[in-house]
């Protein structure tokens, strides 16, 4: 598959909490955890597991920083 979006960073899962429709995909890039929030249905569809390989694709009209 390819896609527009740029900012792709390789990682592997380390974590998936499930909520009630959302689940928290938390991704080790090189010893940083980067977490994305997704509907449990594609957890199901993308077949996520802690372990596996996963690659964070970032797409953002805008970043905000506060302090």
């Amino acid at each position: 598959m390819k896609i527009s979006a740029r900012n792709q960073i390789a990682g592997t899962i380390t974590q998936i909490t499930k909520g009630a429709t959302t689940s928290h995909v938390s991704i080790d890039i090189g010893g940083t955890i980067l977490t994305a929030s997704i509907t449990n249905e594609a957890v199901a569809d993308l077949n996520l597991k802690v372990g596996e390989a996963a690659t964070a694709i970032i797409k953002a009209s805008d970043v905000m920083v506060g302090v």
